[in-house]
């Protein structure tokens, strides 16, 4: 089990942190808090106390009778510096809710109080999940301070979207619910723990994940059987091994993956304008999701009716645009670049192959859909990865497995080429 450090920004979302130290306890893991003075405004620090079973610190100056410790830890026999000795200890260090006001500290290397001190001198993940007001979210100086904190490999929780404090407003900027804290503060233990966790530190990768679906009407839709199960477990791995992470995400269902940024999406033209939009802030492209190669020509923005006079009796279909080879037509000096490809039966290898040198891609990794147990919408696969220089095949194994293996080739590629 962990030592989890909860930092307690100010903010009405404070309360929801209280549902974390009790999930995190009764998972058995060891929790100590600190609180700014603004969030004491909204929860007192005899709550998280009697919860941890551990005094809550409020200041630098603050005596901590545990001497950094956490509970069940042996007493240490000097008494450190407390912003120091807590980080140390901590397994992870999540702040949650993490303010605008925190948030802009953070950024600017600031350390005016206990919460950000010890921020400072955190050698454990460091998470912060933000909650706040939409006009605060969106501000333009909110959003660089989190591209600052990503590039620097901070882990975050972006916050949902539902209602918000003030009576009647609506909108993103509700803290992320207490289970997905938890979760996200598991994977970043986890992930010190494996012998490539910071394989990918500081790099930010942009993942795309299921499958676009293109209208025939305000109903139907031309889609495909992609889940997203292995874009997911891309951006699973990818945040594992300390890689700031955005995934666009296509009509996917599943649980978002703790720690990455997700940017949900339905059409072939909305996938290429979040891309283009993600692209030139990225290092590594991984284009997992299937988008459509054909639309609609003419969809309805109503329900067809088969027994009327206007139900088509064919559908006309237009190519969409190819985003990948878009994305790698605009790359820079240093992006690496993995694709797709989901062929059916024999000349798999050759026409990945092709696309690889076509597309100008770094890597290809390309898996037979003509099978029933490997693929769309299941929970294993078998996929071979091509590089221009050799092709590697990974044999059936769950797609966590299979992400894993496609990532040391990224991180090869990357080591093999020099910085730009």
């Amino acid at each position: 089990m962990a030592r989890l450090l909860l930092g307690v920004s100010g903010g009405i979302a404070a309360y929801k942190a209280l549902e974390l130290v009790r999930l995190a306890t009764k998972a058995g893991h060891s929790v100590r808090v600190i609180q700014t003075p603004t969030s004491e405004r909204f929860v007192g620090v005899a709550s998280f106390e009697g919860m941890t079973g551990a005094p809550v610190l409020t200041s630098e100056f603050a005596r901590d009778p545990l001497r950094g410790a956490f509970p069940g830890d042996p007493l240490p026999e000097h008494e450190p510096i407390s912003h120091l000795q807590l980080v140390a200890t901590a397994d992870a260090y999540l702040i949650a809710p993490a303010s605008a006001n925190t948030l802009a500290k953070l950024a600017a290397g600031l350390a005016d109080n206990l919460l950000t001190s010890a921020a400072l001198a955190a050698r454990c993940p460091l998470i912060v999940a933000p909650a706040m007001n939409d006009a605060m979210w969106e501000h333009a100086a909110t959003q660089a301070n989190l591209v600052r904190l990503r590039e620097r490999g901070v882990r975050v929780v972006d916050p949902g979207v539902g209602p918000l404090a003030s009576k009647g407003e609506h909108g993103v900027g509700r803290l992320a619910e207490p289970a997905a804290l938890l979760a996200a503060c598991e994977a970043a233990v986890a992930s010190t723990a494996l012998p490539n966790a910071a394989s990918l530190a500081g790099v930010r990768v942009l993942v795309t994940a299921g499958g676009t679906r293109e209208p025939i009407d305000s109903v139907r839709y031309v889609g495909n059987r992609s889940s997203g199960r292995m874009g997911y477990a891309l951006a699973e791995q990818a945040v594992s091994r300390g890689a700031s992470v955005t995934v666009v995400a296509a009509n996917v269902s599943l649980p978002a993956p703790a720690g990455a940024r997700v940017v949900p999406v339905e059409t072939a033209a909305q996938l290429a304008e979040a891309c283009t939009e993600a692209f030139p802030h990225c290092d590594v492209l991984l284009m997992a999701a299937a988008v459509a190669d054909f639309r609609p020509a003419d969809p309805a923005d109503r329900k067809l009716k088969k027994d009327t006079a206007d139900a088509p009796n064919a559908i006309a279909l237009e190519p969409t645009s190819d985003v990948l080879s878009g994305l790698a037509a605009a790359r820079r000096p240093g992006q690496t670049i993995v694709g797709f490809a989901a062929e059916h039966g024999d000349g798999a290898l050759a026409y990945a192959r092709e696309k690889l040198a076509r597309k100008r891609l770094d890597a290809i990794v390309v898996n037979d859909i003509s099978r029933a147990d490997i693929g769309f919408d299941a929970a294993d696969n078998e996929v071979t990865i091509v590089t221009p220089d050799s092709e590697r095949p990974v044999a059936r194994a769950p797609k966590d497995a299979i992400a894993a293996a496609i990532l040391d080739v990224v991180v090869e590629l990357r080591t093999s080429v020099p910085a730009p």
